[in-house]
């Protein structure tokens, strides 16, 4: 998209600061804002929710890792 920030702030019906926190990764894409991003952009909401939850995912498994090693799998 050719807009500045100020502007995609403007049309997502949120401040500047809160499109640089999304951006940043500094804030997660809540429900409301997938909501709005997929507005925005023309898709679907599950693509931001599920980008999101995919950061979450990988990002806690890295933190997680040597307690998720000590659990010992239940074979099926």
């Amino acid at each position: 998209m050719n807009l500045p920030k100020t502007e995609i702030a403007r049309r997502l019906g949120i401040s500047r600061q809160t499109l640089y926190d999304l951006i940043e990764e500094r804030q997660p894409v809540t429900p409301a804002m997938a909501l709005r991003l997929g507005r925005l952009f023309g898709n679907a909401p599950e693509f931001w929710a599920n980008l999101q939850r995919d950061l979450d995912l990988r990002t806690l498994e890295v933190r997680m890792a040597s307690e998720l090693a000590a659990i010992e799998s239940i074979a099926a």
